[in-house]
């Protein structure tokens, strides 16, 4: 650990989320204890009865308090530790939150266990009674953690991590601690908490869409898909209760489209945070889907002018492009790492804003003179965002002395491009306020 990190904010951390875990944590098992039993239920299944009891990983599931310590001093920065300390506390907070809304009990009895694990077990139940089940906030502990520890482990060590890791999470059930579902409930709850915490904490500037009514459209038909999921989640219960997933991935489109732009998917150095990528999985699927479909009916990428080609994110793959400027918000890194490579993450359909155009067009620019050979830019499928962004580099960089004329070299090297004339004449008028490259 480099002398650089703040030792002392950490202590002041580990001061007040110790004695706040056990109070929040002792006073919802405290509730439900004193509750009638008709009050306190379970969601155990019939197969779990099957699931052994391994005395010995009362080992790994103890661990979890060593590590939940040392993890504040693992930062490397106050704000990588303000925003850790914070996600462990949201997560306790809600997590006991559910636990006094909706008590639960763990459903089996624990036979007596004798030796060092049957002592470690006593002294487990003197503070751990069975009630606060779900949300596991052993798991969604497990996986904050998890994420700092993964941040600060050098690579040859991450097989050890991994495996300790996923070691206690198996504990959970192998020392009778928590039924099945406490574990997803747990693991969504940290992965919520994570994204509503990202790291390192982005600068969001303040979004404005140039064409306000389109997106509020766009995001209106999110909108009417997460309601949709949701009713369907209040009528079939039971199972029905996994398309709240992808009703939450929607509900996160609808407000990127309507309010916070592409800083919703968190895309950082190329890559989907992992709280955004699992949050983000259904959508992901369903546009990868979609788009291959399409992928099959258009063209790959096309060369626009001398060493500048535009194109789809299959195309980004390519080994002979020696530069990638990526626009597809919603898609990690596809670029080989030999690629010298730019990240501009805007959103599907629309015109960006003029500071994100701008930066756009100014990172093609900067690639271009920076490397001799083919360069690609590609969005999802190469039909709007890409194309934008092409039209106004020949504009501000003075290939082309208007919107119209690079549209109609574009038009001439590019098969299919997907702008409407008010896209084009919005363009133009972004165009005319920006100085040139």
């Amino acid at each position: 650990m480099s002398a650089g990190r703040p030792w002392r904010l950490a202590c002041l951390w580990l001061l007040l989320l110790g004695p706040s875990f056990f109070l929040l944590y002792g006073a919802a098992n405290h509730y439900a204890a004193g509750l009638p039993p008709e009050r306190v239920g379970n969601v155990a299944m019939a197969w779990e009865r099957a699931i052994p009891l391994w005395p010995w990983t009362i080992v790994p599931y103890w661990s979890i308090d060593l590590l939940y310590g040392v993890s504040l001093f693992l930062c490397a920065s106050r704000a990588e530790l303000n925003a850790h300390a914070k996600r462990l506390l949201a997560v306790t907070l809600l997590s006991c939150l559910c636990f006094l809304l909706f008590p639960l009990r763990f459903g089996f009895e624990r036979p007596p266990l004798d030796g060092v694990f049957g002592r470690m077990f006593d002294l487990l139940m003197g503070f751990d009674k069975p009630f606060n089940q779900a949300p596991s906030l052993h798991i969604g502990l497990l996986l904050v953690l998890w994420l700092r520890y993964w941040q600060h482990t050098p690579p040859r060590w991450l097989w050890l991590l991994h495996g300790w890791f996923a070691l206690i999470g198996v504990s959970v059930l192998t020392t009778w601690q928590h039924h099945f579902w406490d574990v997803p409930s747990g693991f969504a709850l940290a992965v919520l908490v994570c994204y509503l915490w990202p790291m390192p904490a982005p600068a969001t500037p303040a979004w404005h869409s140039p064409e306000p009514g389109r997106s509020r459209r766009l995001g209106a038909r999110y909108a009417a898909g997460a309601a949709l999921l949701l009713a369907l989640v209040a009528t079939l219960g039971a199972w029905g209760w996994l398309l709240a997933w992808p009703a939450l991935a929607l509900g996160v489109l609808t407000l990127a489209y309507w309010r916070l732009g592409p800083a919703a998917l968190q895309k950082h150095a190329g890559r989907r945070r992992f709280a955004a990528r699992v949050l983000l999985w259904p959508y992901s699927l369903a546009a990868r889907l979609v788009h291959g479909y399409f992928l099959r009916r258009l063209p790959g990428a096309e060369e626009v002018v001398e060493e500048v080609w535009l194109g789809p994110v299959s195309a980004a793959r390519d080994a002979r492009f020696v530069a990638v400027l990526d626009l597809a918000a919603e898609y990690d890194r596809q670029a080989p790492a030999a690629a010298a490579y730019h990240s501009q993450p805007l959103l599907d359909l629309l015109l960006p804003p003029p500071a994100q155009l701008r930066q756009a067009a100014l990172a093609l620019q900067q690639l271009r003179a920076s490397h001799r050979g083919p360069l690609l830019v590609h969005c999802a499928l190469g039909l709007t965002r890409s194309a934008v962004v092409l039209l106004a580099w020949l504009v501000l960089s003075g290939r082309a002395s208007s919107v119209e004329q690079a549209r109609a070299l574009l038009r001439q090297r590019r098969q299919r491009v997907e702008l409407s004339d008010a896209q084009c004449a919005e363009l133009a008028r972004q165009c005319a306020r920006m100085e040139p490259l």
